[in-house]
């Protein structure tokens, strides 16, 4: 590996991502999210691996209603973001296959961890109707007061965890 570039200034990749949010709304008249891209991915499965129970259960037809789940805008979005995060780690010098940990903390805590907290995350995107980045940048870019209440629930829920985080880090 080539040593690491200095991460993007968080200004100018929050202004670079503003342009993409507006770029996504003037070219596909949707906002950015990524939860979306599981239930259609899902209802794809489903319906190929099961198509009478496909056919039967209300949720999988609101996905599959709209055509083939697997070229809906959100999932060819999703497999932007994993090429675009891949080639983006190469070209910074920061492409490698690691768990990385803190000094206390084992590879296998690590990978509960980050488990749970993803299980935690998705429960909470299919609670709030939306993920973090559906929320906070389609729904708060339209002024979403629910999406607002969301992010307020976030910080105030990310800074309570903090110490615990924070613990097993040092």
């Amino acid at each position: 590996m080539t040593s690491a570039r200095p991460y993007a200034s968080p200004y100018v990749a929050g202004v670079a991502l503003g342009l993409v949010l507006l770029a996504a709304y003037a070219l596909t008249g949707q906002g950015l999210g990524a939860s979306g891209a599981f239930a259609n991915a899902a209802s794809g499965l489903v319906a190929a691996v099961a198509p009478a129970q496909a056919a039967k259960n209300s949720y999988f037809q609101s996905y599959l209603g709209a055509g083939a789940p697997w070229s809906a805008w959100i999932v060819l979005e999703i497999a932007g973001v994993i090429v675009g995060g891949a080639v983006s780690a190469r070209l910074a010098g920061r492409f490698a296959t690691r768990i990385e940990t803190g000094p206390r903390l084992s590879k296998p805590t690590r990978l509960a961890t980050a488990t749970a907290g993803g299980m935690i995350m998705g429960l909470g995107a299919v609670l709030a109707r939306g993920c973090t980045s559906g929320q906070a940048l389609s729904g708060g870019a339209l002024l979403s007061v629910g999406s607002w209440a969301f992010m307020i629930a976030v910080f105030i829920a990310g800074y309570a965890a903090a110490p615990l985080c924070r613990r097993l880090w040092r």
